[in-house]
Parts: C-alpha cells; structure tokens; sequence
C-alpha cells in the first residue's frame, strides 16, 4: 500500500531547464565563451552545476576559477528562479489526485534550500507542499538514504509504504536504500533530452 508520493523537483516535478540554461549562458557570455543550445546543456542539469560547467566550458574549464564561475552561475539564478520554470504536463491534476486519495505528498530534492524554496513559493502547483528536505538539510544528499528516511519521517509514513519519483539514477539508488518502491519521471528531463537528441 502506498501512503505517500515522494517527488524530485528538477527534471521530476518542474522544468527548470530554460531558467538554469540561461544561468550557465550568462556565465559563459561573462568569459567570453559561446554559449550553449538547449540540446547541450540538458544532459547535464540532472548532475547539478558543476556538470553543466564542464558541458558549457568544455576542455577550456581548468583554465577557469570552477568555484567563483559556480557561484556565478548560482547568483543569475537566484536572481531568475522562475522565468520559465513551470511544472511538467499534468503535475497539477497529480497532486490532486493524490491529495483526494489521502496520499500524502513530499519534495525531496538535491537543489539547496536558499533556491528550492522561493523557487516553491513561485509555482502555484507546489506552493502547498509542506513537506520538503532539501540538499543541505542534512549533512547528506542523494543517493543517501537519509533525506528520503527524513521526509517519510516528517509525513508519519513507514518508508515502505513511500514511493520515490524522480529522473537520474540517484533518485532510484536513494529509493532502493531507503527501503522505498521508485518510479522513473520518464515525462522529465529524461524524455526532454530523448527528444532533442531525435
């Protein structure tokens, strides 16, 4: 029986694609460097920022201060969290349904509580989710088990009556120590960067 739904934010629950692509954009112009399409920087958003450094600054990287261009990038962002950010197809019509089934609804995500949660309060869809752990809430992240055991914690549910639904294979690594059933986000970034490469 499940009891409750636990979801990734990025690629899972919202597109944040366009919004963190333009971050890594605005770095690159910054130092002079092309920027990247959209088919380019998608392989890397479910890795975080560093993966999307390497994919935009390519082998020219190492000649660069990795942590000040990460904070850049970081800064844009936060500046910029919602632009086009926008839950995927549907997301809405889920939690509703959840909701009216007495499923309980949580956020577990990687992405840093100084951006996830302005980031929530932006998204009408998300905006009443109670329930969410992010990647510094403890001195773990994916794909530890913890932040998933946390949240379950958090909603009074046994972990194994959770189910995990995100998009990278931490996600599933996480559910599977966490003693939670997984679901892939096929939907998501996933299915985005399945198209672009068509």
């Amino acid at each position: 029986m499940i009891n409750a739904v636990l979801f990734d934010l990025d690629g899972t629950l919202l597109d944040t694609s366009e919004d963190l692509g333009a971050a890594l954009n605005h770095v690159l112009a910054m130092n002079n460097m092309a920027v990247v399409e959209k088919a380019i920087y998608s392989s890397a958003i479910s890795d975080g920022v560093a993966a999307m450094l390497k994919v935009g600054f390519g082998d020219t990287l190492h000649q660069f201060d990795v942590n000040q261009l990460r904070q850049s990038v970081l800064d844009y962002y936060a500046d910029n969290l919602a632009k086009h950010s926008h839950c995927f197809a549907n997301i809405g019509a889920l939690l509703d349904s959840l909701r009216k089934q007495n499923i309980k609804v949580g956020i577990m995500t990687n992405k840093p509580e100084f951006l996830t949660l302005p980031l929530l309060k932006q998204i009408p869809e998300l905006a009443m989710i109670d329930i969410v752990v992010c990647g510094d809430t403890l001195s773990v992240a994916k794909p530890h088990p913890e932040p998933l055991l946390l949240v379950a914690s958090k909603l009074g549910v046994d972990p194994s009556q959770c189910m995990y639904v995100g998009d990278a294979e931490r996600d599933i690594i996480a559910a599977k120590s966490a003693k939670m059933k997984s679901a892939v986000a096929m939907w998501g970034f996933t299915l985005l960067l399945q198209n672009l490469q068509k």
